[in-house]
Protein backbone atom coordinates (compact mmCIF):
# COMPACT_ATOMS: atom_id res chain seq x y z
CA UNK A 1 0.00 0.00 0.00
CA UNK A 2 1.17 3.47 -0.62
CA UNK A 3 0.91 6.14 2.05
CA UNK A 4 0.29 9.60 1.54
CA UNK A 5 2.90 10.72 3.53
CA UNK A 6 1.79 14.68 3.60
CA UNK A 7 -1.18 13.06 5.93
CA UNK A 8 0.86 10.83 7.76
CA UNK A 9 2.92 14.13 8.78
CA UNK A 10 0.03 15.75 9.61
CA UNK A 11 -1.12 13.01 12.01
CA UNK A 12 2.05 12.56 13.75
CA UNK A 13 3.01 16.03 14.06
CA UNK A 14 -0.71 16.26 15.46
CA UNK A 15 -0.34 13.36 18.10
CA UNK A 16 3.23 14.84 19.01
CA UNK A 17 1.43 17.58 21.04
CA UNK A 18 -0.29 14.89 23.28
CA UNK A 19 3.01 14.26 24.89
CA UNK A 20 4.46 18.08 24.85
CA UNK A 21 6.48 18.47 27.97
CA UNK A 22 9.03 20.76 29.52
CA UNK A 23 6.82 23.67 27.30
CA UNK A 24 8.65 22.44 23.43
CA UNK A 25 9.39 18.96 24.25
CA UNK A 26 7.65 15.71 23.18
CA UNK A 27 8.14 11.98 22.60
CA UNK A 28 9.84 10.49 19.24
CA UNK A 29 8.38 7.74 19.12
CA UNK A 30 7.41 7.91 15.08
CA UNK A 31 9.84 6.52 12.78
CA UNK A 32 12.47 8.34 11.48
CA UNK A 33 11.68 9.36 7.88
CA UNK A 34 8.35 11.34 9.37
CA UNK A 35 10.21 12.92 11.63
CA UNK A 36 12.70 14.11 9.23
CA UNK A 37 10.29 15.47 7.30
CA UNK A 38 8.54 17.53 9.54
CA UNK A 39 12.06 18.70 10.47
CA UNK A 40 12.09 19.78 6.87
CA UNK A 41 8.91 21.46 6.59
CA UNK A 42 10.33 23.36 10.02
CA UNK A 43 8.10 22.35 12.70
CA UNK A 44 10.53 20.24 14.99
CA UNK A 45 14.33 20.83 15.60
CA UNK A 46 16.99 18.23 14.28
CA UNK A 47 15.57 14.39 16.16
CA UNK A 48 18.96 12.72 15.18
CA UNK A 49 20.11 12.82 18.90
CA UNK A 50 20.54 10.83 21.44
CA UNK A 51 17.37 12.94 23.35
CA UNK A 52 14.48 10.32 23.92
CA UNK A 53 11.96 13.79 22.52
CA UNK A 54 11.88 16.20 20.00
CA UNK A 55 11.94 20.00 20.44
CA UNK A 56 8.93 21.29 18.27
CA UNK A 57 9.22 25.01 17.23
CA UNK A 58 6.96 27.96 17.96
CA UNK A 59 5.02 27.03 14.25
CA UNK A 60 5.26 23.30 15.03
CA UNK A 61 3.50 23.72 18.19
CA UNK A 62 1.10 26.04 16.93
CA UNK A 63 0.49 23.62 13.91
CA UNK A 64 0.42 20.41 16.08
CA UNK A 65 -1.86 21.92 18.55
CA UNK A 66 -4.27 23.17 15.59
CA UNK A 67 -4.28 19.26 13.31
CA UNK A 68 -4.56 17.64 16.72
CA UNK A 69 -8.12 19.51 17.06
CA UNK A 70 -8.94 19.21 14.03
CA UNK A 71 -8.26 15.22 12.87
CA UNK A 72 -9.56 14.19 16.86
CA UNK A 73 -11.59 16.60 18.46
CA UNK A 74 -14.96 16.04 18.84
CA UNK A 75 -17.59 17.91 17.64
CA UNK A 76 -20.21 19.04 19.96
CA UNK A 77 -24.00 18.09 18.82
CA UNK A 78 -26.10 21.12 18.60
CA UNK A 79 -28.95 20.36 21.19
Amino acid sequence: MELDEDRVDAAVLGLLSLTLHDGNRAWKSFDWDTLSRLHQQGFIENPVNTAKSVTLTPEGIRRSEELLAQMFGKTRKKE
